[in-house]
């Protein structure tokens, strides 16, 4: 499915993105190589995208707690959390998709 373009996301950004039917997405810019994981923290469904980008670790706006954006573990937590569904992009020229 298609979800932009390369140049929508500059690198050390995050950006939300929706798709009809599934959780929001989270897409990041990680030094030019795209992540995707759902935008929605299982602790108590804060924003990601609102969140900061440190690497390629998210800490979510809300209570703090860090994920891996390229493979969806939490990072740390005074919780054990699940770890978030994660999320294959590929680009195709400046194009971005993503399979769900």
């Amino acid at each position: 499915m298609h979800i932009g373009k390369v140049t929508d996301l500059e690198p050390g950004k995050l950006k939300l993105v929706k798709i009809e039917g599934k959780d929001e997405i989270v897409l990041a810019n990680v030094g030019g190589k795209f992540h995707a994981m759902r935008g929605h923290c299982n602790h108590e469904g804060g924003p990601l995208w609102e969140g900061e980008l440190e690497g390629k670790v998210i800490t979510c706006p809300w209570h703090g707690a860090k994920w891996d954006v390229s493979n969806g573990s939490l990072v740390e937590f005074p919780l054990d959390l699940d770890p978030e569904p994660h999320y294959e992009v590929i680009v195709e020229g400046e194009e971005l998709y993503i399979e769900i």
